[in-house]
């Protein structure tokens, strides 16, 4: 809807991980770079956790494309699967064409798989998204994995990825083993202000943004203030301000539409407009904005029927002369 408006050629602030606008925090890039020593170096177990929103999707996507065409990667992020539905997604990943019957066949195919990589020098990663919610039983299962490995090596890398609660489950008494295995743990933290600024920056950028002034100063402190540092609420809150931004045909955005947005994001407030449309909007109460429905689809209707069926809406004019009449 504003694209061209702003002279934008796509969507900056779209709710999905598109590499196309990956923005590397220092703290992304210091995990980055932890996981992929991890991985090189064959540590076995690592542990990524970070609040909701802060990026660990866009980290996963660079750590994938960072990996070379040696290292084979089965990436879950249906964290609701049973152990055997986990097992069965790594088989599909890895492109295994036979992978057994019973659960024993796959677990023997799934090691022979990965002694034949080993052997060949080539690397395997299973990733294992939104962790938290794994049960403590598949947790354990999941470490069993990690058995797989020759004297010297471990030939399965194993990444848990999740939020904060993710650390706290790991400190059960029954997941004990498995978190005295893991060999490397990072997290990603909040986006400072001057990272905020810089983030939605690029974003205008990648989007193909000519003025990358659309956000005025004051506006950008207020979005890093609003944000808390988390990514997707700024992707969230610069969408509404580019949409009042239009709908009041204003090229800059200000302070007070970023309040005018987070008012709408939090309340479901309707953002103020200018002018008439501002007293228009003032007075369409939830029931008016209701009645204004029903009334456009009579007149639909009664366009409808004047077109296919003239005879009929004849009838029901004279029905409602009829009750008026009345």
């Amino acid at each position: 809807m504003y694209l061209s408006f702003y002279g934008l050629e796509r969507s900056p602030f779209g709710p999905t991980a598109d590499p196309d606008f990956l923005y590397l925090t220092h703290g992304h890039r210091e995990a980055l770079a932890q996981l992929t020593y991890a991985i090189q170096e064959r540590k076995g177990f690592m542990l990524l956790t970070a609040e909701v929103g802060t990026g660990k999707t866009t980290l996963l996507e660079a750590l994938r494309r960072r990996l070379d065409g040696n290292t084979a990667v089965a990436y879950v992020s249906n964290s609701m699967l049973p152990f055997a539905g986990i097992l069965e997604y790594m088989l599909e990943d890895f492109e295994i064409v036979k992978p057994g019957e019973s659960h024993a066949q796959r677990l023997v195919t799934l090691q022979n798989f990965l002694v034949e990589r080993h052997r060949a020098g080539q690397s395997t990663v299973l990733i294992l998204d939104e962790a938290q919610n794994l049960y403590p039983q598949t947790l354990e299962q999941v470490r069993l994995l990690s058995n797989f490995e020759t004297t010297k090596e471990k030939i399965l890398q194993i990444l848990l990825v999740g939020q904060p609660e993710l650390r706290a489950k790991l400190e059960m008494p029954e997941l004990r083993q498995l978190n005295q295995r893991i060999a490397m743990r990072c997290t990603i933290p909040p986006l400072t202000r001057a990272g905020t600024r810089n983030y939605i920056r690029s974003r205008l950028q990648a989007a193909g943004a000519r003025d990358l002034g659309i956000f005025t100063d004051p506006a950008l402190e207020r979005i890093a203030e609003c944000a808390g540092g988390i990514p997707r609420v700024v992707n969230t809150l610069c969408d509404h301000c580019l949409l009042i931004g239009y709908a009041d045909q204003v090229r800059r955005i200000s302070a007070g539409m970023v309040d005018e947005a987070v008012s709408y994001l939090e309340a479901g407030r309707q953002p103020r407009r200018r002018g008439r449309a501002r007293a228009r909007m003032r007075f369409m109460t939830p029931a008016r904005w209701a009645l204004l429905g029903i009334v456009s689809a009579l007149a639909a209707s009664i366009g409808s029927l004047a077109v296919t069926r003239p005879d009929a809406l004849a009838q029901i004019l004279d029905m409602g002369r009829a009750y008026l009449g009345q």
